[in-house]
């Protein structure tokens, strides 16, 4: 890893095959009021147009740092190859279809350094291709590593860790987000909302995506505190009674 710049933020980006969303998201960033930021973006092995959109958009701004991978490894992967390379003193999150309001990157900062909180995150809005607001999604002012358990209340394209808090990678399992986001806020002791006069991002609702099938979504969270948390049964069941009530009140 480069040396470390506390002021810089580092947005890591996995692209594949997202030549369609990937100028509106890029755009999202280099649009920061907080401009002291590196966009590492790294190519999982699109067929598209893809890794060319990310080689133009570098030689425009040096703040973007593409990156091609030999072969499609999943965005886990891709992730940990962003968080590999970075410099910043802090990351952040935006996946190549989602984008970001022009002052997110302020906001969370100033407010994370104001509060000395080492994780954070923030209201976001779901959308559909064509722009549609479909629902908004307002989380609590503060978690813990139980309220965490109960449920994700880290949308990840709204999250920011401080690099203080160590080596944290992605695993490739299901809800891989949400076991990242876990880990740290254990490290943490706490994650705060940043509180804005609006949503800090969007996050685009495509048909068939991994995370729509409920049922397999409750097998990977069961497997998260039997397997990973190393919880007990009682106490897996007890989140996870937590963790149906949480989504059933999403629907609604």
């Amino acid at each position: 890893m480069d040396a470390m710049q506390p002021s810089v933020v580092s947005v890591v980006m996995p692209v594949y095959n997202a030549e369609q969303w990937l100028r509106h998201s890029i755009g999202s960033v280099l649009r920061q009021t907080h401009s002291s930021l590196e966009l590492i973006a790294i190519d999982d092995g699109s067929s598209d147009q893809s890794w060319d959109i990310l080689r133009e958009y570098a030689r425009l701004d040096p703040r973007i740092r593409p990156i091609q991978l030999e072969r499609n490894g999943g965005v886990a992967a891709a992730r940990n190859a962003g968080i590999a390379v970075a410099t910043g003193g802090y990351i952040a999150f935006l996946d190549s279809d989602d984008w970001w309001h022009p002052r997110k990157l302020e906001w969370q900062l100033a407010q994370m350094i104001a509060a000395g909180a080492r994780v954070s995150y923030g209201a976001y809005d779901r959308v559909t291709l064509h722009g549609r607001l479909l629902s908004q999604v307002r989380p609590r002012r503060e978690v813990h590593y139980r309220d965490m358990l109960k449920s994700n209340h880290i949308g990840h394209l709204t999250g920011m860790y401080a690099r203080s808090l160590g080596t944290v990678e992605f695993r490739r399992v299901g809800h891989e987000d949400y076991v990242f986001w876990l880990d740290l806020v254990r490290r943490a002791g706490r994650a705060i909302c940043i509180s804005a006069p609006t949503p800090l991002a969007s996050y685009l609702v495509r048909d068939g995506s991994v995370s729509s099938n409920k049922l397999r979504a409750a097998a990977w969270q069961w497997q998260i505190y039997r397997r990973i948390e190393r919880l007990g049964w009682p106490r897996s069941a007890f989140y996870m009674c937590h963790y149906a009530w949480h989504a059933i009140r999403k629907r609604h």
